[in-house]
Order: C-alpha cells, then structure tokens, then sequence
C-alpha cells in the first residue's frame, strides 16, 4: 500500500497520512479549500464587481461628461441659433420696417407729385379758363359796347319818333275831338311849336287860335315855356299849351306857368275843350259887346267869377273819370297782354336754352335757327368772331 501523503501548503513539507487521517484530513482540507475557494469566489466576484462597477462608473462618468459636453455643444449650439434668429428677426422687421418706410416714403413722394401734377393741371386749367373767362368778358364788354352805342343811337332816334308819335296822337286826338275845327301840323324846318289848333264856332266863325307843344321826356325843363311863347307870338296864338309826359314838380294834371297852360296826355282834350269853349264863348261875347263896353265888364266880371272856375273845373273832372275809367280799362288788358307775353317768352327762352344744349352736345350738326341767333350783321359785327 503505497503511503498516501500531503505536501503543507505552508511549508511545502510532504506529510505522510493514512486512509483515515487522510480521510479526515481530506474533509478538512475540502472544507477548508470550500471556504477558501468561496472566500476567493467572493473576492473574485466583490473585485470584479467593483470593477465592473469602477468601470461602470468610469463609463458613466465619461458618458455623462460626453452627453454634458453634447448638451453644451447643444446648448450652445441652440443659443447660437436662437441668436440666429433673433439676428434674423431683427434684420427681418429691419427690413419690413425698411420696406414700410420705403412704401410710406414712395406714397408720400406719389402723393405730393399728385398733389403737384393736381395743381398744375388746376393752375393750367384755371388759367385757361381765365384766359377764356377774359375773351369772352371782351367779347361781352364789345358787345356790350356796340349794344349801347346801338341803344344810344336808337334811344336818339327813338326819342325823336316819340316825340313824333306823341305830335301825331296829339294832333289825331284833337282832330278827332273837334271836327269842325282847323286842326295843322307845323312843317318841319319852320320855326314853331308842333299843332296849330283853329278853333271854329258851329256858325263856321273863326273864334281863335291855340297852340300845341307835346314833349315826351325823362325830365321836365322850364325853357319849354320861354320857348313856346315866342312861337306864341310868331304865329299869333291866343293860347299856348305844353303837352308833358313828365310834369313840373308844382302841378297836376293841369297847371298854368307864365301864362302858359301844361298838362299830360291823358287830361289834355279835357283842357283842350275848356279852353275852345272858353274861346268860343269870348269871342261871341266879343262880337256881341261891339259898341258896348260895358258888357266887356260883365264878360270878364263871368270869366274871373267862381261860377266860371267851378264850371271848368267840374268839366276837367268828368273828363278826368272819364280818362280814368280809360285808364284802368287800358291796365287790365296791358295785364292780360303782360301776363301772355311773360308766357310766350317763357316759351321761347326755353326753347332757345334746349336749342343751345342741344348744340352744346351736337355741335354745328345742330341746323342754326335764325330767330335764336344773335343779329350780329345788323350791327356791323363779324359774326365769326364773336359767334358763341
């Protein structure tokens, strides 16, 4: 039997056993090298453990300082960006202010060249306008002109066919008034006043004369007088009488100035007769106080007595009724005949005014109608020249 032995783990010294001790021993040694092999175990594992760990940690460590180290990378990264952008906002709103500024810059600039091409065009237009306005204010002002130069010439010769209308209804109106009368016109060129009135009684006996003067004026003038009693004296007129359609500021309807009778138009047949038959009656009474002188008294005792005014006066005041009952007859149609010529000049106005829109929008398409056109021709004016 070969001797079993055991070398000390110590030493190294070989130990010779036998079956049991070494049996023992083995258990021993088994136990031992259990514990010894767990202790180690555990060593082994607590150290690789804290390796692990150490690594771990280490890698950990590294990993957070990498993602720490990524995390300001980022983060400044993303401040970098932010500031980007914010860079780029502002250059943003710098340039939408800029392009607000530059449209707000361009309004005004259009704007005030509106504003300026405006009133330029206002300017240019008012000028021509006042150009215009002054070649028509020309044109009105020659016309004007030419119209009162007309007016003059006409009121010239107007005023003379007045007067002469008034001479010839004058001297109709006496005709017509005293038919057995010697009713005659002064010829013109002879010095005299307008009608010599021979007045005649029913027997055809030439009782007097009475001379007519008619003035159709604005304004009364005293010379009349003076003058009227000259021609008095040259045709040998026992009465003078002045016609006026404007009268002395002292008398109505009929007055005596100087011994010279003046009344108007519409009393003077009334006088007229009064003085024929004042005349008439002078000359009978005349005729029968030849070789009588006394009676001459009594004639002129009845010419200057009351009785004989009122008689004259009642006759000037039938006359006078008579006249105005005329008169009034005369305004009620001269309304009528006013009221219809308002009317048909109401008429024509508009119908001149719808020929002239009418031309305004047809131009000389429009055939011209001569009774709306201006008489140029007749007043010696070219009618090229200041057609309208």
């Amino acid at each position: 039997m070969k001797e079993q032995t055991i070398k000390c783990p110590q030493c190294g010294q070989v130990i010779e056993l036998n079956q049991a001790l070494s049996s023992q021993i083995s258990l021993e040694i088994e136990e031992k090298l259990r514990l010894e092999f767990n202790q180690r175990f555990k060593d082994e594992i607590t150290k690789r453990e804290d390796k692990i760990k150490k690594e771990k940690d280490e890698e950990t460590g590294t990993l957070i300082k990498d993602l720490r180290e990524q995390l300001i990378q980022k983060s400044d990264k993303l401040k970098d960006a932010q500031q980007k952008e914010l860079d780029f906002l502002k250059r943003q709103r710098e340039l939408e202010d800029r392009e607000h500024a530059f449209k707000l810059e361009m309004e005004r600039k259009l704007t005030e060249e509106r504003n300026k091409i405006r009133s330029d065009v206002l300017v240019k237009l008012s000028e021509e306008h006042r150009m215009k306005d002054a070649e028509k204010e020309k044109q009105i002002n020659d016309l004007r002109r030419q119209i009162e130069e007309l007016n003059r010439k006409a009121e010239q010769g107007s005023q003379q066919s007045q007067g002469e209308v008034m001479e010839l209804e004058l001297e109709n109106a006496l005709r017509q008034t005293f038919r057995h009368d010697n009713i005659e016109p002064v010829p013109k060129g002879v010095k005299g006043a307008d009608v010599i009135h021979h007045v005649f009684s029913r027997s055809g006996q030439l009782c007097g004369t009475i001379l007519w003067e008619s003035k159709r004026t604005k304004n009364w003038s005293d010379g009349w007088i003076q003058k009227l009693k000259d021609d008095q004296r040259e045709v040998k007129a026992g009465i003078a009488v002045i016609v006026s359609a404007v009268l002395p500021k002292d008398v109505s309807y009929i007055g005596n100035m100087e011994g010279v009778w003046i009344t108007d138009f519409s009393t003077a047949m009334g006088l007229a007769a009064v003085l024929r038959t004042n005349i008439i009656e002078i000359a009978q009474a005349q005729n029968a106080l030849i070789g009588r002188n006394e009676k001459k008294d009594l004639l002129y005792n009845y010419l200057s007595s009351q009785v004989f005014r009122q008689r004259i006066e009642a006759i000037v005041e039938s006359f006078k009724a008579m006249n105005d009952d005329l008169e009034s007859e005369k305004r009620a149609m001269y309304k009528i005949w006013e009221k219809r010529k308002k009317q048909i000049d109401r008429v024509v106005q508009n119908t001149s005014e719808m020929h002239g829109e009418l031309e305004g929008i047809m131009g000389n398409a429009l055939p011209p109608v001569q009774m709306l056109e201006l008489p140029l021709d007749d007043i010696g004016t070219n009618s090229d020249e200041y057609s309208i």
